[in-house]
């Protein structure tokens, strides 16, 4: 009966470091440069589908659709009093409702720069900057995938 009671003790610690690893292993994970694309479009179409209001609300929601891991969505407006506002920002807060358009991140304005592609004649691409991993803590090489929806764009990047 002892050995018995020591096996299911075993058993279980090894299920518990199963279950440990696999959801550590689900926070840490990276994500890819199709997987930031496509969550750019996903929240794009949501806010076509849903309107401003209730994609600004799904956007900032830290348990919600749009934050995988160390992907986020956020959304800038791009006109007006808005332009360079962050309307939305998946994994801070903080940011939310204030201008970034002066943000220097290592030598790189960000948001200037996602503004300068939203208005070329494609509305999407690409922009890299150094910028903090919210999960790793450490200041990294990143790059930013953002795509123009009317007169706000949206973004979602990936550490490489």
């Amino acid at each position: 009966m002892k050995q018995l009671r020591t096996l299911f003790a075993a058993f279980l610690t090894l299920c518990l470091a199963v279950a440990a690893s696999s959801a550590l292993a689900q926070e840490t994970h990276r994500g890819t440069a199709d997987e930031a694309v496509a969550m750019v479009k996903k929240a794009g179409a949501y806010l076509e589908k849903n309107g401003r209001d209730k994609a600004v609300a799904a956007f900032n929601d830290p348990k919600g659709e749009f934050i995988k891991g160390d992907l986020y969505v956020f959304m800038f407006g791009m006109t007006g009093d808005q332009q360079g506002v962050a309307l939305a920002h998946g994994q801070n807060p903080k940011m939310v409702n204030k201008n970034l358009m002066e943000l220097n991140a290592g030598g790189v304005y960000p948001i200037k720069e996602f503004l300068k592609i939203a208005n070329s004649p494609a509305g999407k691409g690409w922009v890299s900057y150094k910028w903090p991993n919210s999960i790793s803590k450490n200041m990294e090489d990143k790059s930013t995938y953002i795509e123009k929806y009317g007169d706000v764009l949206i973004g979602v990047g990936v550490y490489k």
